[in-house]
């Protein structure tokens, strides 16, 4: 017999955002003497806290004005903009490297004045 998981429902999330899902899920694990945590969800636990570094609601707003931009379409993107917080073009450059589109200079420099506030 074989057991089949289904997808149903995708939601992108910042590191930010995962962390205060995963401390929930660490609390709630923290009560229950008998459960321990697995070591999937510990290593988890242990990269969001180590790379988290704006609050969830800030990461989100962070994620709603790249996407106000008018260079910037992909939502994918943006939350890779938002998880990694590059400071320079290269940086920023890097994680277009997968698109299939490039940006100017100055489409780069109107991103990195966005992710000057957060960072």
């Amino acid at each position: 017999m074989t057991i089949f998981k289904e997808t149903v429902e995708t939601e992108p999330l910042t590191v930010s955002e995962a962390k205060e899902l995963l401390s929930e899920v660490e609390a709630e694990r923290a009560l229950d003497e008998d459960r321990e945590l697995r070591f999937e969800l510990a290593r988890a636990i242990e990269h969001t806290n180590r790379f988290a570094v704006l609050e969830p609601e800030e990461s989100r707003e962070f994620v709603t004005e790249l996407l106000d931009l008018d260079v910037l379409d992909d939502e994918s993107v943006a939350y890779k903009i938002v998880d990694l917080l590059p400071r320079t073009r290269t940086e920023l450059r890097s994680v277009f490297a997968n698109e299939r589109y490039a940006l100017s200079g100055d489409e780069l420099d109107e991103i990195l004045d966005v992710v000057a506030k957060y960072a």
